[in-house]
């Protein structure tokens, strides 16, 4: 098996292409890829052939297929969507790409080819409100929820704005046959203070879910339960060590296959937080916050979660660093130049 990464910089119209060392989590450039349109979101299918890209400019989205032998990619679809998303994902069968578009107050659901390829117009659209950020289909692929934030268009590098968004998280059935969402029963989970639930993420083995929240500065775990669907929030955790007060933000957030680590990148304090599970509980605890690139947008793990990498939006470059299977604590390696923005990251190993 060979381990590829990808790369989106969306100021400079391009996904590079890395290979990976297993051994050391060294990357090799292999190639860099013309997109147009400011690529800005990746997702894989659950299958590994293809991979899809987000374009805020158009706004649309777009469909690669991926040579398993080679890692390189060759487009083969394309969708418009009604205001630009915020988030990708294939729901755990392949069969649809879910999408949440932040300005339009929306979700969107388009059908995939039988090659995994878009084309075919949107079976569902559904309003949520302004600053939706994501949607993903739980382990069970029954059902699936689309944070909020809760103050919109919030750049760390800016003042904070007045707008404030909704801060609630929309909890939704899924049908996997037919693509559709219907609202569950609450439709919406309130927050417990300012926290603006950003992007999640689902423990391997435990029904619980962790949500980055942007203005919190936090992580929030809660329980699902696993007939309804529906979530219980039972911890929020600061990403942040004691005393500061900079201006930050969260961003995304990695749970690891063992289920024994939690990471959450912090913008502003440019630092990754670190948690240890209960892999009875799913409670958190912190676990050393180690430096970054400036602004870390984007944050994945490697297989077998050996090692982590996280883009700099600001900085232009990725940091990688080894993970201690005992401790899941990261120390860091080599950092790689990619160009302008570069915003999402995402891993994947193949065949060739």
């Amino acid at each position: 098996m060979t381990t590829y990464v990808y790369v989106a910089a969306q100021d400079d119209n391009k996904v590079s292409v890395f290979t990976m060392d297993a051994g050391t989590g060294k990357l090799t450039p292999k190639a860099e890829v013309p997109i147009s349109d400011g690529p800005h979101l990746l997702a894989i299918s659950p299958d590994r052939k293809v991979i899809y890209v987000g374009q805020r400019g158009l706004p649309g989205i777009s469909s690669w297929r991926i040579d398993q032998n080679t890692g390189d990619i060759t487009q083969n679809g394309s969708v418009s969507t009604d205001g630009w998303s915020a988030s990708l994902s294939t729901d755990r069968k392949g069969k649809y790409l879910l999408s949440a578009q932040y300005q339009a107050g929306h979700v969107s659901i388009h059908p995939l080819g039988d090659d995994g390829s878009l084309g075919a117009p949107a079976t569902e659209q559904l309003a949520t409100d302004i600053g939706a950020h994501a949607i993903y289909t739980d382990p069970s692929n029954r059902f699936a929820y689309v944070p909020h934030i809760a103050r919109l268009f919030d750049n760390v590098l800016e003042p904070a704005k007045d707008e404030l968004g909704p801060n609630v998280i929309y909890q939704f059935r899924f049908d996997e046959n037919t693509g559709h969402l219907t609202p569950n029963s609450p439709l919406k989970v309130e927050q417990d203070g300012n926290l603006g639930p950003r992007y999640y993420c689902f423990h391997p083995t435990l029904d619980i879910v962790y949500f980055s929240d942007e203005q919190g500065c936090s992580v929030t775990a809660y329980h699902m339960d696993s007939s309804a669907g529906t979530l219980s929030a039972f911890q929020t955790i600061t990403t942040l060590p004691e005393g500061v007060t900079q201006r930050n933000t969260c961003s995304q957030i990695q749970v690891s296959a063992s289920g024994r680590f939690l990471y959450a990148p912090n913008r502003g304090h440019d630092s990754i937080a670190c948690f240890s599970i209960d892999t009875a509980t799913g409670q958190l605890t912190g676990n050393g916050i180690v430096g970054s690139e400036a602004r870390p947008n984007a944050l994945c793990l490697g297989p077998q979660d050996r090692f982590l990498y996280s883009a700099g939006q600001e900085s232009g470059r990725m940091a990688s660093f080894s993970v201690n299977s005992d401790s899941g604590k990261l120390t860091p390696l080599e950092t790689y130049p990619l160009g302008n923005a570069p915003v999402w990251v995402s891993i994947t190993e193949l065949p060739g």
